[in-house]
């Protein structure tokens, strides 16, 4: 396993959208999401508000990336205690901001191979998550991320996405192993 730094030239291109924009806010977006999702092999959330807005709507995404931060400020409480749910295991890692670390990689494999909800806490910042998400989801699984002040991306996970995120990972290489 290894890890993963974002350069400054590929911000742009990971601002660009790479799935569908569902705009709002909160549970009518979440339900508009769901209406949508046609029996996807797995829900990964992003984010502790697309998190929070899922189990409200009666969702529990089998796999979910929280750091209890919300536009890197902490979360309110009812956030908090709204992305926790009974049937979830939790998963800690560390993963500094710019980031995507060889503990976030491996929290995410385990995540993807149980049988049960698994809620990976983030101390740091799991902006970064959705895209190896989606490199390392099953096929027909949906990534779902959030979009401070738009709304929530559903990317749906096909070949062709996976191939298209792995290349943008390969590009983001770290300075120690240029």
């Amino acid at each position: 396993m290894k890890r993963y730094c974002l350069p400054n030239e590929l911000k742009g291109e990971l601002r660009k959208l790479h799935g569908e924009l569902y705009r709002g806010d909160g549970q009518e977006t979440a339900r508009k999401i769901l209406k949508d999702l046609k029996n996807p092999t797995k829900v990964i959330s992003v984010g502790d508000i697309v998190t929070y807005n899922l189990l409200t709507a009666g969702v529990v995404p089998d796999i979910s990336f929280v750091d209890e931060r919300t536009k890197r400020v902490p979360a309110s409480d009812h956030i908090l205690h709204g992305t926790k749910h009974p049937r979830f295991k939790t998963i800690t890692v560390e993963n500094p901001p710019g980031i995507i670390t060889e503990g976030l990689l491996q929290g995410l494999s385990e995540a993807i191979e149980s049988d049960n909800p698994v809620r990976i806490f983030v101390k740091g910042e799991e902006d970064l998550a959705a895209l190896p998400a989606i490199a390392m989801a099953p096929i027909s699984s949906v990534v779902i991320y959030g979009l401070p002040d738009e709304g929530a991306v559903v990317v749906r996970v096909t070949q062709s996405k996976k191939k298209e995120i792995q290349s943008l990972l390969d590009r983001m290489k770290c300075k120690e192993e240029e």
